[in-house]
């Protein structure tokens, strides 16, 4: 069975190098091109979008393909849209790896949001030494609020994608401990955080040094994605699809 797996998080990496070299599958891991240097992945990989959902659909019966799992990032709405409409087009079964969002607890000084423009807004008029780590694409939502002092972390270079002022620039790729987001956090003088509820365990550190450090943060909640069958983590998806193809055989598909 032809095995596409949608990439965008470090489960869909550690899911490829489970499957590969499995001779009762091929695999196929599909990310989608933002990262200029992504990490090297242990089976075939393809870099770029498909052409939306039609795209993907054509894109499933040329190669084959008889399972698509959705690894992409919590917020990747858009491509798992497509995922769902393409799959129920060509008669694919689609399984999402989702991994659970993060949960506050005692301590924490959440303000949670919607959306990004909220997110700016939440900050409020009066200015403050914010830390930003809601990627590159999402930087112009803060162009509306200048007076702050913004710390952005990205992969990527952000480029003029926030035009604003005394923007301190800091290109890193995670995972980040408490005790170094801690650090960072002290050195810059942060007064508060906006992130994305993107849930797993690599960019908590923030999350728990924030909590020590008493400031608040902002929480943008993740955008709603279709319905499939879901499992959290790589070892429910291995055993889902363990499952289901014991159940494909016995229907003789």
């Amino acid at each position: 069975m032809h095995v596409l797996v949608l990439g965008g998080v470090t489960e869909a990496s550690a899911l490829a190098a489970r499957l590969a070299g499995r001779s009762d599958l091929d695999v196929t891991l599909s990310l989608a091109g933002r990262t200029s240097n992504p990490k090297p992945a242990p089976v075939p990989t393809r870099v770029g979008g498909f052409g939306g959902a039609e795209g993907l659909a054509r894109w499933l019966a040329e190669h084959r393909v008889g399972l698509v799992i959705d690894a992409t990032h919590p917020f990747a709405a858009m491509i798992a849209r497509n995922a769902a409409a393409a799959c129920a087009q060509r008669g694919v079964q689609l399984l999402a790896l989702r991994r659970p969002p993060w949960r506050a607890t005692s301590g924490d000084r959440w303000t949670e949001v919607a959306a990004m423009p909220e997110a700016a807004a939440a900050l409020g008029p009066a200015p403050r030494r914010v830390f930003l780590t809601v990627g590159r694409l999402e930087l112009p939502a803060f162009a509306a609020a200048p007076q702050h002092r913004y710390i952005v972390r990205t992969i990527e270079p952000i480029g003029d994608a926030l035009p604003v002022s005394g923007v301190i620039a800091i290109q890193d790729r995670g995972p980040f401990g408490e005790a170094e987001e801690r650090t960072l956090m002290r050195e810059h003088g942060v007064e508060a955080v906006v992130t994305k509820n993107s849930g797993g365990a690599a960019t908590y550190g923030k999350i728990a040094a924030a909590r020590t450090l008493g400031l608040p943060v902002v929480m943008v909640a993740r955008p709603q994605k279709p319905d499939a069958p879901t499992v959290e983590s790589v070892d429910a998806a291995l055993a889902w699809m363990e499952a289901h193809g014991r159940a494909s055989q016995r229907r003789g598909v």
